[in-house]
Order: C-alpha cells, then sequence, then structure tokens
C-alpha cells in the first residue's frame, strides 16, 4: 500500500491498494475512488453496540470499506473541514486514543474501538465525552485535525495544560485529566473556559491549532441573520421578506 497527502489546508489523502488490501473509513470520508475499486459497508467487528456508541458520540454507525480487483486501485478521502492529514504507525504495544471525530481512515489489520474515560469529570468538562476512540493492532491509521496539528513528545513526568478541546490524541502511557483553568475571575474573563486538560508524560500527545466551535465564531459577523423580518447579510444590504409568499 501507498499513499500520498496532498494539499495544504484542505488536505486529500490517497492511498493506493492491491487486490489483497483493504482500507476502511468513516462513513462519507471518500472524494473518488477508481473504476476498479468496490466498497462495502461494515461494523469492523464491534457489532451492534459498538455501532450505537458511535453513533451516540457523533461517529459513523458503520464504516466503509474498499477493495481493488483486478490489480491495484485508488481510492481518495478528504476531512469534514478544512485541516491536516496525519499517518500514525499502530502496532502491538504502540496503539493511541483518539479524541472523536479525528479518525479518517485505517489500513486492514487496525481496529478502532471505544474506550470509556476513567473520570467522570474528564467526561464532563474535558470536551471529549463519556467515550474516547482507541486505535489498536498493526497498520497504518489516518488522523484528521482542524487546522494544524502540534506532536509534543512527553518525558516521564512532564506535562502540559491544554484548552478542552485543542487534544486530538494521544499514546495510553500518557495520563490525562481535568483541572480548573485558575481563580474565577481567570475563567470568567480570561477566554480560556472553566478547564484545561492536563496531559502528564511519558508518551506522545497530538494538538490541533483550532477548533470547528472556534471556526463558526470567527465567521459569525459575517454570516447573514434574520432580524424582524429582514435579511441581512454582508456589504450592509437588507433585502426585506414582507409583502412574499412562500
Amino acid at each position: 500500500m501507498e499513499y500520498k497527502i496532498t494539499g495544504n489546508d484542505m488536505q486529500m489523502l490517497s492511498i493506493e491498494i492491491g487486490p489483497s488490501e483493504k482500507v476502511f473509513a468513516t462513513a462519507g470520508a471518500m472524494i473518488y475512488m477508481s473504476g476498479n475499486v468496490n466498497m462495502t459497508t461494515s461494523s469492523r467487528g464491534t457489532g451492534m453496540m459498538g455501532g450505537l456508541k458511535r453513533k451516540i458520540i457523533g461517529e459513523s454507525f458503520l464504516f466503509t470499506e474498499f477493495m481493488s480487483q483486478g490489480g491495484n486501485g485508488v481510492v481518495t478521502f478528504s476531512g469534514p473541514a478544512p485541516g491536516t492529514i496525519k499517518p500514525l504507525r499502530v502496532a502491538p504495544g504502540k496503539n493511541y486514543v483518539l479524541q472523536k471525530g479525528s479518525f479518517l481512515c485505517a489500513t486492514e489489520g487496525v481496529n478502532l474501538d471505544m474506550t470509556k474515560q476513567k473520570k467522570v469529570s474528564s467526561s464532563l468538562f474535558g470536551g471529549t465525552g463519556w467515550w474516547l476512540q482507541k486505535v489498536s493492532g498493526t497498520g497504518t491509521v489516518f488522523i484528521h485535525t482542524f487546522g494544524n496539528m502540534l506532536e509534543m513528545v512527553l518525558r516521564p513526568g512532564e506535562s502540559i495544560k491544554v484548552d478542552t478541546e485543542m487534544v486530538v490524541g494521544w499514546e495510553p502511557s500518557v495520563s490525562y485529566e481535568i483541572i480548573k483553568a485558575g481563580s474565577v475571575k481567570t475563567a470568567l474573563f480570561g477566554g480560556e473556559g472553566l478547564f484545561l486538560n492536563h496531559l502528564k508524560g511519558p508518551g506522545k500527545v497530538m494538538l490541533q491549532s483550532m477548533t470547528a466551535k472556534g471556526f463558526v465564531e470567527v465567521l459569525k459577523p459575517y454570516l447573514p441573520r434574520q432580524r424582524e423580518g429582514r435579511s441581512s447579510g454582508s456589504g450592509g444590504i437588507n433585502i426585506s421578506t414582507k409583502g412574499f409568499r412562500g
């Protein structure tokens, strides 16, 4: 299997698969595939309960599998928003915990399962919900981040404090907990929220430079708004809807 990542801020991933190879992806990630590639849907061994857990946290209920016939084929994927695609090599003793929404696709041999948060506080205030995704097995998994990705390798005992929505994934050797951002004054007026993720090494940590929520907040002032029967768009143009039917 060979792959190529193209683009800068809106990256695409093209994977060349042979007749004996298979890749699986989250639903809706495929852009195009060559004519000799077929796709099917599968639960990837997690069954109905695994699919329900994924659905609850906003992931696809089933995965889409891609297989080539009659020679090599190509299938291309993209993430749900502008951002970066990153390959991670998974092997026995080398697996990752991922935030919801970060999994894009993986090669055959990679196992994707759900794992529960260890602490109630992390579930309620960590920005990840009750469930996280765990990738294990042997192969390559491709993850998608919103904006750019920053990778850090924490030494034993070394720790960082991170915005609750900026963490993409980490190795299981990294401890993860939620702490208060600071004083009440800082939490209310500092713009960083009430809580932070506290990650402590050893192990690799992956962060993203933006979140979907933050991106939408930046765009809000420029989006059309409905106000008292009038549609207000950019450029200061107001269009009255009074007198129109439908």
